[in-house]
Protein backbone atom coordinates (compact mmCIF):
# COMPACT_ATOMS: atom_id res chain seq x y z
CA UNK A 1 0.00 0.00 0.00
CA UNK A 2 1.40 3.44 -0.92
CA UNK A 3 2.54 5.67 1.94
CA UNK A 4 0.00 8.37 1.05
CA UNK A 5 -2.89 5.87 1.30
CA UNK A 6 -1.54 4.53 4.60
CA UNK A 7 -1.36 8.06 6.02
CA UNK A 8 -4.92 8.74 4.84
CA UNK A 9 -6.14 5.51 6.41
CA UNK A 10 -4.37 6.43 9.64
CA UNK A 11 -6.21 9.73 9.69
CA UNK A 12 -9.55 8.02 9.00
CA UNK A 13 -9.23 5.24 11.61
CA UNK A 14 -9.93 7.42 14.66
CA UNK A 15 -12.97 8.86 12.90
CA UNK A 16 -14.20 5.38 11.89
CA UNK A 17 -13.63 4.06 15.42
CA UNK A 18 -15.49 7.03 16.84
CA UNK A 19 -18.41 6.40 14.51
CA UNK A 20 -18.48 2.74 15.54
CA UNK A 21 -18.48 3.69 19.21
CA UNK A 22 -21.23 6.24 18.63
CA UNK A 23 -23.29 3.48 16.96
CA UNK A 24 -23.21 1.56 20.23
CA UNK A 25 -25.23 2.66 23.23
CA UNK A 26 -22.92 4.35 25.71
CA UNK A 27 -25.63 4.21 28.35
CA UNK A 28 -26.18 0.53 27.65
CA UNK A 29 -22.50 -0.32 28.10
CA UNK A 30 -22.24 1.91 31.17
CA UNK A 31 -25.15 0.31 33.01
CA UNK A 32 -24.38 -3.17 31.67
CA UNK A 33 -20.80 -3.20 32.92
CA UNK A 34 -21.86 -1.66 36.24
CA UNK A 35 -24.54 -4.32 36.80
CA UNK A 36 -22.17 -7.11 35.76
CA UNK A 37 -19.59 -5.87 38.28
CA UNK A 38 -22.12 -5.62 41.10
CA UNK A 39 -23.41 -9.13 40.37
CA UNK A 40 -19.97 -10.42 41.41
CA UNK A 41 -20.55 -9.29 45.00
CA UNK A 42 -21.67 -11.89 47.60
CA UNK A 43 -25.27 -12.95 48.15
CA UNK A 44 -26.82 -15.50 50.52
CA UNK A 45 -25.19 -18.67 49.19
CA UNK A 46 -21.90 -19.31 47.34
CA UNK A 47 -21.85 -19.58 43.57
CA UNK A 48 -19.70 -21.73 41.32
CA UNK A 49 -17.97 -20.03 38.39
CA UNK A 50 -20.46 -21.36 35.80
CA UNK A 51 -23.42 -20.04 37.77
CA UNK A 52 -21.66 -16.74 38.35
CA UNK A 53 -20.95 -16.43 34.63
CA UNK A 54 -24.61 -16.88 33.74
CA UNK A 55 -25.58 -14.35 36.43
CA UNK A 56 -23.05 -11.82 35.09
CA UNK A 57 -24.42 -12.24 31.58
CA UNK A 58 -28.01 -11.73 32.72
CA UNK A 59 -27.02 -8.73 34.86
CA UNK A 60 -25.15 -7.15 31.94
CA UNK A 61 -28.16 -7.64 29.66
CA UNK A 62 -30.51 -6.12 32.25
CA UNK A 63 -28.20 -3.14 32.75
CA UNK A 64 -27.72 -2.72 29.01
CA UNK A 65 -31.48 -2.59 28.49
CA UNK A 66 -31.92 -0.03 31.27
CA UNK A 67 -29.06 2.06 29.90
CA UNK A 68 -30.48 2.05 26.39
CA UNK A 69 -33.87 3.12 27.73
CA UNK A 70 -32.38 5.94 29.83
CA UNK A 71 -30.40 7.15 26.82
CA UNK A 72 -33.48 7.04 24.60
CA UNK A 73 -35.58 8.86 27.21
CA UNK A 74 -32.92 11.57 27.47
CA UNK A 75 -33.08 12.15 23.74
CA UNK A 76 -36.88 11.83 23.62
CA UNK A 77 -37.17 14.64 26.19
CA UNK A 78 -34.87 16.69 23.93
CA UNK A 79 -32.40 17.45 26.70
CA UNK A 80 -29.17 18.78 25.20
CA UNK A 81 -25.68 18.57 26.65
CA UNK A 82 -23.88 21.92 26.76
CA UNK A 83 -20.99 20.40 24.81
CA UNK A 84 -21.68 17.23 22.83
CA UNK A 85 -18.03 16.38 22.29
CA UNK A 86 -17.21 16.60 26.00
CA UNK A 87 -20.36 14.60 26.80
CA UNK A 88 -19.37 11.91 24.29
CA UNK A 89 -15.87 11.49 25.68
CA UNK A 90 -17.15 11.67 29.25
CA UNK A 91 -19.49 8.78 28.48
CA UNK A 92 -16.65 6.76 26.99
CA UNK A 93 -14.48 7.46 30.03
CA UNK A 94 -17.28 6.27 32.34
CA UNK A 95 -17.59 3.05 30.29
CA UNK A 96 -13.84 2.46 30.67
CA UNK A 97 -14.08 3.07 34.41
CA UNK A 98 -16.93 0.54 34.67
CA UNK A 99 -14.85 -1.92 32.65
CA UNK A 100 -12.05 -1.43 35.16
CA UNK A 101 -14.58 -2.00 37.93
CA UNK A 102 -15.55 -5.34 36.35
CA UNK A 103 -11.91 -6.40 36.14
CA UNK A 104 -11.23 -5.46 39.76
CA UNK A 105 -14.42 -7.15 40.99
CA UNK A 106 -13.46 -10.29 39.06
CA UNK A 107 -10.18 -10.18 40.95
CA UNK A 108 -11.99 -9.91 44.30
CA UNK A 109 -14.73 -12.40 43.37
CA UNK A 110 -12.82 -15.51 44.46
CA UNK A 111 -12.13 -14.05 47.88
CA UNK A 112 -15.75 -12.96 48.30
CA UNK A 113 -17.06 -16.40 47.42
CA UNK A 114 -14.51 -18.13 49.65
CA UNK A 115 -15.58 -15.97 52.58
CA UNK A 116 -19.09 -17.44 52.27
CA UNK A 117 -17.77 -20.96 51.69
CA UNK A 118 -15.52 -20.78 54.73
CA UNK A 119 -18.51 -19.89 56.91
CA UNK A 120 -20.31 -22.97 55.56
CA UNK A 121 -17.30 -25.28 55.85
CA UNK A 122 -16.82 -25.69 52.09
CA UNK A 123 -13.51 -25.98 50.20
CA UNK A 124 -12.24 -22.73 48.63
CA UNK A 125 -12.44 -21.97 44.93
CA UNK A 126 -9.38 -21.85 42.67
CA UNK A 127 -7.96 -18.40 41.92
CA UNK A 128 -8.02 -18.92 38.12
CA UNK A 129 -11.78 -19.22 37.78
CA UNK A 130 -12.68 -15.50 37.40
CA UNK A 131 -11.41 -15.71 33.81
CA UNK A 132 -13.96 -18.44 33.12
CA UNK A 133 -16.69 -16.28 34.66
CA UNK A 134 -16.08 -13.57 32.06
CA UNK A 135 -16.12 -16.04 29.17
CA UNK A 136 -19.30 -17.78 30.31
CA UNK A 137 -21.08 -14.43 30.69
CA UNK A 138 -20.90 -13.66 26.96
CA UNK A 139 -23.50 -16.12 25.51
CA UNK A 140 -26.41 -15.30 27.90
CA UNK A 141 -25.71 -11.57 27.57
CA UNK A 142 -25.67 -11.79 23.77
CA UNK A 143 -28.85 -13.89 23.71
CA UNK A 144 -30.82 -11.57 25.98
CA UNK A 145 -29.60 -8.42 24.25
CA UNK A 146 -30.50 -10.00 20.92
CA UNK A 147 -34.04 -10.65 22.13
CA UNK A 148 -34.25 -7.07 23.39
CA UNK A 149 -33.01 -5.76 20.04
CA UNK A 150 -35.74 -7.70 18.23
CA UNK A 151 -38.35 -6.18 20.52
CA UNK A 152 -37.00 -2.67 19.89
CA UNK A 153 -37.03 -3.34 16.14
CA UNK A 154 -40.64 -4.48 16.47
CA UNK A 155 -41.53 -1.21 18.23
CA UNK A 156 -39.95 0.78 15.39
CA UNK A 157 -41.83 -1.20 12.73
CA UNK A 158 -45.18 -0.81 14.49
CA UNK A 159 -44.51 2.87 15.14
CA UNK A 160 -43.83 3.31 11.42
CA UNK A 161 -47.17 1.74 10.56
CA UNK A 162 -49.07 3.83 13.11
CA UNK A 163 -47.20 6.99 12.11
CA UNK A 164 -49.02 7.04 8.79
CA UNK A 165 -52.27 7.88 10.58
CA UNK A 166 -51.34 9.53 13.90
CA UNK A 167 -48.61 11.91 15.13
CA UNK A 168 -45.15 10.28 15.34
CA UNK A 169 -44.71 10.52 19.11
CA UNK A 170 -48.19 9.20 19.79
CA UNK A 171 -47.44 6.38 17.35
CA UNK A 172 -44.22 5.55 19.22
CA UNK A 173 -45.97 5.36 22.59
CA UNK A 174 -48.75 3.29 21.09
CA UNK A 175 -46.22 0.94 19.49
CA UNK A 176 -44.43 0.48 22.82
CA UNK A 177 -47.71 -0.45 24.50
CA UNK A 178 -48.80 -2.83 21.74
CA UNK A 179 -45.45 -4.59 21.43
CA UNK A 180 -45.15 -4.77 25.23
CA UNK A 181 -48.57 -6.42 25.53
CA UNK A 182 -47.80 -8.81 22.68
CA UNK A 183 -44.42 -9.74 24.18
CA UNK A 184 -45.97 -10.33 27.60
CA UNK A 185 -48.76 -12.42 26.10
CA UNK A 186 -46.34 -14.54 24.09
CA UNK A 187 -43.81 -14.82 26.91
CA UNK A 188 -46.33 -15.75 29.58
CA UNK A 189 -49.00 -17.49 27.54
CA UNK A 190 -46.82 -19.38 25.08
CA UNK A 191 -43.19 -19.63 26.17
CA UNK A 192 -43.59 -19.77 29.96
CA UNK A 193 -46.72 -21.93 29.84
CA UNK A 194 -45.16 -24.20 27.25
CA UNK A 195 -42.02 -24.66 29.35
CA UNK A 196 -44.07 -25.31 32.48
CA UNK A 197 -46.24 -27.80 30.62
CA UNK A 198 -43.14 -29.57 29.32
CA UNK A 199 -41.63 -29.59 32.82
CA UNK A 200 -44.86 -30.94 34.28
CA UNK A 201 -44.98 -33.69 31.65
CA UNK A 202 -41.32 -34.56 32.25
CA UNK A 203 -41.61 -34.73 36.03
CA UNK A 204 -44.97 -36.48 35.77
CA UNK A 205 -43.55 -39.19 33.50
CA UNK A 206 -40.51 -39.50 35.74
CA UNK A 207 -42.75 -39.84 38.79
CA UNK A 208 -44.77 -42.54 37.02
CA UNK A 209 -41.91 -44.51 35.48
CA UNK A 210 -39.19 -44.28 38.15
CA UNK A 211 -39.15 -47.49 40.12
CA UNK A 212 -42.11 -48.90 38.20
CA UNK A 213 -40.63 -52.40 38.35
CA UNK A 214 -40.14 -52.25 42.12
CA UNK A 215 -42.41 -54.73 43.92
CA UNK A 216 -45.24 -53.48 46.13
CA UNK A 217 -44.65 -53.55 49.89
CA UNK A 218 -45.33 -56.85 51.60
CA UNK A 219 -46.27 -55.20 54.90
CA UNK A 220 -50.07 -54.75 54.89
CA UNK A 221 -49.72 -51.57 56.98
CA UNK A 222 -47.87 -49.78 54.16
CA UNK A 223 -49.58 -47.78 51.44
CA UNK A 224 -49.52 -49.58 48.10
CA UNK A 225 -49.51 -53.08 49.59
CA UNK A 226 -52.00 -55.74 48.53
CA UNK A 227 -54.21 -54.81 51.51
CA UNK A 228 -54.06 -51.08 50.78
CA UNK A 229 -56.79 -49.00 49.16
CA UNK A 230 -54.04 -47.10 47.34
CA UNK A 231 -52.62 -48.71 44.22
CA UNK A 232 -48.82 -49.02 44.25
CA UNK A 233 -48.47 -47.79 40.67
CA UNK A 234 -50.27 -44.51 41.48
CA UNK A 235 -47.57 -43.23 43.78
CA UNK A 236 -44.17 -42.30 42.40
CA UNK A 237 -40.58 -42.70 43.49
CA UNK A 238 -40.62 -39.93 46.11
CA UNK A 239 -43.69 -41.43 47.75
CA UNK A 240 -42.13 -44.88 47.77
CA UNK A 241 -39.07 -43.54 49.60
CA UNK A 242 -41.36 -42.09 52.27
CA UNK A 243 -43.41 -45.29 52.55
CA UNK A 244 -40.58 -47.81 52.58
CA UNK A 245 -37.46 -46.13 53.95
CA UNK A 246 -38.53 -45.14 57.44
CA UNK A 247 -37.25 -46.86 60.58
CA UNK A 248 -39.10 -49.83 62.02
CA UNK A 249 -39.41 -50.75 65.68
CA UNK A 250 -36.05 -52.54 65.72
CA UNK A 251 -34.25 -49.55 64.15
CA UNK A 252 -35.74 -47.16 66.69
CA UNK A 253 -34.91 -49.42 69.62
CA UNK A 254 -31.32 -49.77 68.38
CA UNK A 255 -30.87 -45.98 68.30
CA UNK A 256 -32.84 -44.97 71.39
CA UNK A 257 -32.45 -47.98 73.65
CA UNK A 258 -36.17 -47.75 74.40
CA UNK A 259 -39.08 -49.98 73.43
CA UNK A 260 -40.74 -48.87 70.23
CA UNK A 261 -43.50 -49.46 67.70
CA UNK A 262 -43.19 -49.46 63.94
CA UNK A 263 -44.46 -46.06 62.72
CA UNK A 264 -47.42 -45.82 60.35
CA UNK A 265 -47.00 -43.87 57.11
CA UNK A 266 -49.84 -43.18 54.67
CA UNK A 267 -49.28 -41.65 51.25
CA UNK A 268 -51.78 -40.76 48.51
CA UNK A 269 -50.33 -39.94 45.09
CA UNK A 270 -51.57 -37.40 42.58
CA UNK A 271 -52.74 -40.26 40.34
CA UNK A 272 -54.42 -42.14 43.20
CA UNK A 273 -57.69 -40.20 42.74
CA UNK A 274 -59.05 -37.53 40.41
CA UNK A 275 -59.73 -34.61 42.75
CA UNK A 276 -58.18 -33.18 45.90
CA UNK A 277 -61.28 -34.08 47.91
CA UNK A 278 -61.24 -37.65 46.64
CA UNK A 279 -57.56 -37.98 47.53
CA UNK A 280 -58.29 -36.66 51.03
CA UNK A 281 -61.11 -39.17 51.44
CA UNK A 282 -58.80 -41.95 50.25
CA UNK A 283 -56.20 -40.84 52.79
CA UNK A 284 -58.78 -41.02 55.61
CA UNK A 285 -59.87 -44.49 54.46
CA UNK A 286 -56.26 -45.67 54.54
CA UNK A 287 -55.69 -44.08 57.95
CA UNK A 288 -58.69 -45.91 59.35
CA UNK A 289 -57.48 -49.17 57.83
CA UNK A 290 -54.01 -49.09 59.41
CA UNK A 291 -55.15 -47.69 62.77
CA UNK A 292 -53.60 -44.24 62.49
CA UNK A 293 -56.03 -42.73 65.01
CA UNK A 294 -54.89 -45.22 67.63
CA UNK A 295 -51.39 -43.75 67.79
CA UNK A 296 -50.35 -41.02 70.24
CA UNK A 297 -49.07 -38.61 67.58
CA UNK A 298 -50.78 -37.87 64.26
CA UNK A 299 -49.10 -35.64 61.68
CA UNK A 300 -50.60 -34.17 58.51
CA UNK A 301 -47.72 -33.60 56.09
CA UNK A 302 -47.78 -31.48 52.97
CA UNK A 303 -44.85 -32.63 50.79
CA UNK A 304 -42.72 -30.38 48.60
CA UNK A 305 -43.58 -29.83 44.94
CA UNK A 306 -42.49 -33.21 43.59
CA UNK A 307 -44.23 -35.08 46.38
CA UNK A 308 -41.05 -35.56 48.40
CA UNK A 309 -41.34 -35.87 52.18
CA UNK A 310 -38.11 -34.94 53.96
CA UNK A 311 -36.87 -38.06 55.79
CA UNK A 312 -34.99 -35.94 58.33
CA UNK A 313 -38.29 -34.39 59.41
CA UNK A 314 -40.38 -37.51 59.88
CA UNK A 315 -37.60 -39.87 61.04
CA UNK A 316 -36.62 -37.58 63.91
CA UNK A 317 -40.22 -37.40 65.11
CA UNK A 318 -40.55 -41.18 65.00
CA UNK A 319 -37.34 -41.70 66.96
CA UNK A 320 -38.42 -39.09 69.51
CA UNK A 321 -41.79 -40.78 70.17
CA UNK A 322 -40.64 -44.37 69.95
CA UNK A 323 -42.51 -45.04 66.72
CA UNK A 324 -45.89 -44.20 68.30
CA UNK A 325 -46.55 -41.94 65.32
CA UNK A 326 -48.88 -42.00 62.33
CA UNK A 327 -48.29 -39.59 59.45
CA UNK A 328 -50.16 -38.95 56.22
CA UNK A 329 -49.03 -37.09 53.10
CA UNK A 330 -50.95 -36.25 49.92
CA UNK A 331 -49.24 -35.26 46.66
CA UNK A 332 -50.45 -32.19 44.76
CA UNK A 333 -47.81 -31.57 42.06
CA UNK A 334 -44.98 -33.08 40.03
CA UNK A 335 -42.87 -29.90 39.69
CA UNK A 336 -39.91 -29.11 41.91
CA UNK A 337 -40.67 -26.64 44.69
CA UNK A 338 -38.97 -23.58 43.21
CA UNK A 339 -40.76 -24.05 39.88
CA UNK A 340 -44.09 -24.49 41.62
CA UNK A 341 -43.37 -21.49 43.83
CA UNK A 342 -42.80 -19.07 40.95
CA UNK A 343 -45.50 -20.50 38.67
CA UNK A 344 -48.35 -21.91 40.77
CA UNK A 345 -47.77 -21.33 44.50
CA UNK A 346 -51.40 -22.01 45.46
CA UNK A 347 -51.59 -25.40 43.73
CA UNK A 348 -51.17 -27.28 47.02
CA UNK A 349 -53.55 -25.17 49.12
CA UNK A 350 -56.67 -26.92 47.84
CA UNK A 351 -55.20 -30.33 48.68
CA UNK A 352 -53.97 -29.15 52.09
CA UNK A 353 -57.41 -27.79 53.02
CA UNK A 354 -59.18 -30.92 51.80
CA UNK A 355 -56.88 -33.15 53.85
CA UNK A 356 -57.07 -30.99 56.97
CA UNK A 357 -60.86 -30.61 56.89
CA UNK A 358 -61.38 -34.34 56.30
CA UNK A 359 -59.04 -35.50 59.07
CA UNK A 360 -59.96 -32.68 61.45
CA UNK A 361 -63.65 -33.61 61.27
CA UNK A 362 -62.79 -37.21 62.20
CA UNK A 363 -60.37 -36.09 64.92
CA UNK A 364 -62.75 -33.65 66.63
CA UNK A 365 -65.44 -36.37 66.75
CA UNK A 366 -63.17 -38.49 68.96
CA UNK A 367 -63.00 -38.42 72.74
CA UNK A 368 -60.54 -35.67 73.64
CA UNK A 369 -58.98 -37.80 76.36
CA UNK A 370 -58.09 -40.69 74.05
CA UNK A 371 -57.51 -39.13 70.64
CA UNK A 372 -53.97 -38.57 69.31
CA UNK A 373 -52.21 -35.24 69.37
CA UNK A 374 -52.70 -33.60 65.97
CA UNK A 375 -49.84 -31.71 64.32
CA UNK A 376 -49.20 -30.09 60.94
CA UNK A 377 -45.91 -30.13 59.07
CA UNK A 378 -44.52 -28.86 55.80
CA UNK A 379 -41.18 -27.97 54.25
CA UNK A 380 -40.77 -25.25 51.63
CA UNK A 381 -43.87 -25.18 49.41
CA UNK A 382 -45.33 -27.78 51.74
CA UNK A 383 -45.07 -25.24 54.58
CA UNK A 384 -46.86 -22.70 52.38
CA UNK A 385 -49.76 -25.10 51.75
CA UNK A 386 -49.89 -26.50 55.29
CA UNK A 387 -50.04 -23.04 56.87
CA UNK A 388 -52.96 -22.15 54.59
CA UNK A 389 -54.87 -25.37 55.28
CA UNK A 390 -56.87 -24.15 58.26
CA UNK A 391 -58.58 -20.91 59.21
CA UNK A 392 -58.02 -19.51 62.69
CA UNK A 393 -61.71 -19.02 63.42
CA UNK A 394 -62.53 -22.56 62.28
CA UNK A 395 -60.33 -24.17 64.94
CA UNK A 396 -60.69 -21.83 67.92
CA UNK A 397 -63.22 -24.10 69.61
CA UNK A 398 -60.98 -27.16 69.33
CA UNK A 399 -57.52 -26.29 68.00
CA UNK A 400 -54.98 -28.79 66.73
CA UNK A 401 -51.94 -29.18 68.97
CA UNK A 402 -49.18 -27.59 66.95
CA UNK A 403 -47.21 -27.21 63.73
CA UNK A 404 -43.62 -27.33 62.51
CA UNK A 405 -43.21 -25.29 59.33
CA UNK A 406 -39.70 -25.34 57.87
CA UNK A 407 -38.26 -23.00 55.25
CA UNK A 408 -41.58 -21.19 54.64
CA UNK A 409 -41.50 -19.47 51.22
CA UNK A 410 -41.61 -15.69 50.95
CA UNK A 411 -45.00 -15.98 49.22
CA UNK A 412 -46.68 -17.54 52.26
CA UNK A 413 -49.42 -15.19 53.49
CA UNK A 414 -49.38 -16.78 56.96
CA UNK A 415 -45.61 -16.28 57.28
CA UNK A 416 -45.76 -12.69 56.05
CA UNK A 417 -48.63 -11.79 58.35
CA UNK A 418 -47.00 -13.37 61.39
CA UNK A 419 -43.63 -11.77 60.65
CA UNK A 420 -45.22 -8.36 60.14
CA UNK A 421 -46.71 -8.57 63.66
CA UNK A 422 -43.36 -9.20 65.37
CA UNK A 423 -42.18 -7.17 68.33
CA UNK A 424 -40.57 -3.93 67.09
CA UNK A 425 -37.15 -4.68 68.58
CA UNK A 426 -36.87 -8.16 67.06
CA UNK A 427 -35.20 -8.67 63.64
CA UNK A 428 -37.20 -9.99 60.72
CA UNK A 429 -34.86 -12.96 60.33
CA UNK A 430 -35.76 -14.10 63.86
CA UNK A 431 -38.96 -12.34 64.90
CA UNK A 432 -40.55 -12.58 68.32
CA UNK A 433 -44.33 -12.85 68.40
CA UNK A 434 -46.10 -11.59 71.53
CA UNK A 435 -45.00 -13.47 74.63
CA UNK A 436 -43.79 -16.46 72.54
CA UNK A 437 -46.29 -18.85 74.11
CA UNK A 438 -48.01 -19.72 70.80
CA UNK A 439 -45.62 -18.92 67.92
CA UNK A 440 -41.82 -19.06 67.84
CA UNK A 441 -39.27 -18.51 65.10
CA UNK A 442 -35.88 -20.18 65.12
CA UNK A 443 -32.71 -20.00 63.03
CA UNK A 444 -31.42 -23.10 64.83
CA UNK A 445 -33.35 -25.66 66.80
CA UNK A 446 -31.66 -24.61 70.03
CA UNK A 447 -33.20 -21.12 69.68
CA UNK A 448 -36.57 -22.60 70.62
CA UNK A 449 -35.59 -23.28 74.21
CA UNK A 450 -34.57 -19.74 75.10
CA UNK A 451 -38.18 -18.61 75.69
CA UNK A 452 -40.41 -19.61 78.59
CA UNK A 453 -43.35 -21.98 78.82
CA UNK A 454 -45.65 -22.78 75.91
CA UNK A 455 -49.39 -22.32 75.72
CA UNK A 456 -51.79 -25.07 74.55
CA UNK A 457 -51.07 -24.42 70.83
CA UNK A 458 -47.44 -24.57 69.68
CA UNK A 459 -46.38 -23.29 66.26
CA UNK A 460 -42.73 -23.23 65.19
CA UNK A 461 -41.23 -21.61 62.09
CA UNK A 462 -37.72 -22.92 61.40
CA UNK A 463 -35.85 -20.73 58.91
CA UNK A 464 -32.18 -20.24 58.13
CA UNK A 465 -31.14 -16.60 57.51
CA UNK A 466 -29.24 -17.85 54.42
CA UNK A 467 -32.35 -19.45 52.90
CA UNK A 468 -33.32 -17.48 49.76
CA UNK A 469 -36.61 -19.40 49.50
CA UNK A 470 -37.63 -17.56 52.67
CA UNK A 471 -36.04 -14.16 52.17
CA UNK A 472 -36.41 -13.52 48.44
CA UNK A 473 -39.01 -10.89 47.60
CA UNK A 474 -40.05 -9.32 44.27
CA UNK A 475 -39.59 -5.81 45.67
CA UNK A 476 -35.83 -6.41 45.69
CA UNK A 477 -35.91 -4.90 42.20
CA UNK A 478 -36.40 -1.41 43.63
CA UNK A 479 -36.25 -1.60 47.44
CA UNK A 480 -33.71 -2.72 50.04
CA UNK A 481 -35.07 -5.65 52.11
CA UNK A 482 -35.65 -5.20 55.82
CA UNK A 483 -33.37 -8.13 56.66
CA UNK A 484 -30.38 -6.18 55.32
CA UNK A 485 -31.10 -3.13 57.49
CA UNK A 486 -30.33 -2.84 61.17
CA UNK A 487 -29.04 -5.93 62.94
CA UNK A 488 -27.87 -8.55 60.46
CA UNK A 489 -27.98 -12.33 60.98
CA UNK A 490 -24.50 -13.68 61.87
CA UNK A 491 -24.57 -16.21 59.01
CA UNK A 492 -25.25 -13.56 56.34
CA UNK A 493 -22.12 -12.13 54.71
CA UNK A 494 -21.27 -8.63 55.95
CA UNK A 495 -20.25 -7.83 52.36
CA UNK A 496 -23.76 -8.48 51.04
CA UNK A 497 -25.24 -5.14 49.98
CA UNK A 498 -28.44 -4.26 48.16
CA UNK A 499 -28.29 -2.96 44.60
CA UNK A 500 -31.42 -2.28 42.50
CA UNK A 501 -32.20 -5.07 40.01
CA UNK A 502 -28.86 -6.81 40.67
CA UNK A 503 -29.74 -8.15 44.13
CA UNK A 504 -33.06 -9.33 42.74
CA UNK A 505 -31.22 -11.37 40.09
CA UNK A 506 -28.73 -12.69 42.65
CA UNK A 507 -31.40 -13.98 45.03
CA UNK A 508 -33.59 -15.32 42.21
CA UNK A 509 -30.65 -17.50 41.18
CA UNK A 510 -29.90 -18.34 44.82
CA UNK A 511 -33.47 -19.53 45.15
CA UNK A 512 -33.06 -22.02 42.29
CA UNK A 513 -29.80 -23.31 43.83
CA UNK A 514 -30.85 -23.15 47.48
CA UNK A 515 -30.41 -26.90 47.97
CA UNK A 516 -26.79 -26.99 46.85
CA UNK A 517 -25.47 -25.71 50.19
CA UNK A 518 -24.04 -27.85 53.00
CA UNK A 519 -26.40 -29.15 55.68
CA UNK A 520 -27.46 -26.35 58.00
CA UNK A 521 -27.41 -23.54 55.44
CA UNK A 522 -29.55 -22.30 52.58
CA UNK A 523 -32.59 -24.55 52.14
CA UNK A 524 -30.93 -27.71 53.50
CA UNK A 525 -32.20 -28.15 57.05
CA UNK A 526 -30.25 -30.26 59.50
CA UNK A 527 -31.63 -33.35 61.32
CA UNK A 528 -30.77 -31.93 64.73
CA UNK A 529 -32.77 -28.78 63.96
CA UNK A 530 -35.77 -30.90 62.94
CA UNK A 531 -35.40 -32.87 66.17
CA UNK A 532 -35.27 -29.74 68.31
CA UNK A 533 -38.25 -28.36 66.41
CA UNK A 534 -40.29 -31.45 67.19
CA UNK A 535 -39.18 -31.41 70.84
CA UNK A 536 -40.45 -27.85 71.10
CA UNK A 537 -43.75 -28.62 69.35
CA UNK A 538 -44.63 -32.06 70.74
CA UNK A 539 -42.60 -32.21 73.93
CA UNK A 540 -40.26 -35.07 74.81
CA UNK A 541 -42.05 -37.32 77.30
CA UNK A 542 -39.80 -39.94 78.88
CA UNK A 543 -36.54 -38.30 77.83
CA UNK A 544 -33.86 -36.70 79.97
CA UNK A 545 -31.65 -33.86 78.73
CA UNK A 546 -28.66 -36.22 78.55
CA UNK A 547 -30.64 -38.76 76.52
CA UNK A 548 -31.82 -36.06 74.12
CA UNK A 549 -28.24 -34.87 73.63
CA UNK A 550 -27.22 -38.43 72.77
CA UNK A 551 -30.13 -38.83 70.35
CA UNK A 552 -29.28 -35.52 68.70
CA UNK A 553 -25.70 -36.67 68.09
CA UNK A 554 -26.78 -40.04 66.69
CA UNK A 555 -29.35 -38.53 64.33
CA UNK A 556 -26.84 -35.98 63.06
CA UNK A 557 -24.45 -38.73 62.00
CA UNK A 558 -27.39 -40.73 60.65
CA UNK A 559 -28.47 -37.73 58.57
CA UNK A 560 -25.01 -37.19 57.13
CA UNK A 561 -24.87 -40.82 56.00
CA UNK A 562 -28.36 -40.72 54.51
CA UNK A 563 -27.49 -37.61 52.53
CA UNK A 564 -24.33 -39.17 51.13
CA UNK A 565 -26.40 -42.12 49.98
CA UNK A 566 -28.72 -39.77 48.11
CA UNK A 567 -31.68 -40.40 50.37
CA UNK A 568 -32.13 -37.16 52.27
CA UNK A 569 -32.68 -33.57 51.28
CA UNK A 570 -33.98 -34.29 47.80
CA UNK A 571 -36.65 -31.94 46.41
Amino acid sequence: MPKTEMRALGRRLPRIAGQRLDALSTGGWLFGLLFAALSLTPSLIPRAYMVQGVLCGCAFAAGYGIGVFVEWLWKFLEIEWPNRRIARWTGRLCVLLCLGLVVSFLWFWTGWQNSIRAGMGEAPLEATQPLLVALIAVPPAALLIGIGTLIVHGVRVVAGWLGRAIPPRVALVGAMILVGLATTAVGDGVVARGLLYAADRFYGDFDRLAGITAPAPADPHQSGSAASAIAWDTIGMDARVYVESGPDAADIEAVTGKRALTPLRVYVGLRSAETAQERAALALEEMERVGAFERSVLVLIMPVGTGWVEPAAIDTLEFLHGGDVASVAVQYSYLTSWLSLVSEPDVGVETARALFNTVYARWTAMDEASRPKLYLHGLSLGAYSSAASSGLYDILGDPFDGALWVGPPFASAAWRSTTANRLPDSPIWRPEIGDSTAVRFANRGTDLFEAGEWGPLRIVYLQYPTDPIVFFEPSLVYREPVWLTGERAPSVSPRLNWYPVVTFLQLALDMALAQTTPIGFGHVYAPQDYLDGWIAVTGAPGWTEAELAGLRAKLTRHGDRRRLEGGWFRQ
